[in-house]
């Protein structure tokens, strides 16, 4: 079954498009810019940028957001706390924390695609308080410690 995440467009958002799949296989609906005038990032800079809208993800599942291949590989703009997760029960605006890591100042303009939403179910775990936990061969090996 497809879940339906209901959209409402903000009044930042008219005249944009909505998230939109740009290809058939696509796993992430891409997002704009809802920005009323250009907005630079300075390398190193970061910025909540508007997508105008807000969403109502069904009970199960959360929306995240991901960073575009492209504005990471040819200027080095991704986003922070990825993946972002909008959970069922957030009803406000949706924005992308974006950031450049790269070494040139870099544009964000108007209804530019800025990041990808990817629909994913969601499981709740009950957590619950033990003495010891089960061994593994891998034990408390942490990061690296499975090989390079």
């Amino acid at each position: 079954m497809t879940p339906e995440v209901a959209v409402v467009r903000l009044p930042q958002g008219e005249g944009l498009p909505l998230p939109a799949y740009m290809s058939h296989g696509a796993a992430g609906a891409d997002v704009v810019a809802a920005v009323e005038r250009d907005l630079v990032l300075a390398p190193g800079e970061r910025a909540v940028v508007p997508t105008g809208f807000a969403l109502e993800v069904p009970p199960g599942y959360e929306v995240q957001i991901r960073p575009r291949s492209g504005l990471a590989a040819k200027h080095g703009v991704t986003c922070l706390n990825s993946p972002g997760t909008i959970d069922s029960d957030y009803r406000g605006p949706v924005g992308v924390v974006l950031v450049n890591l790269g070494r040139d100042p870099f544009v964000v303009r108007r209804g530019e695609r800025i990041a990808q939403l990817i629909v994913a179910p969601v499981v709740q775990a009950a957590f619950r308080e033990v003495e010891a936990l089960a061994a593994t061969p891998r034990g408390q090996g942490g990061f690296g410690s499975t090989g390079t």
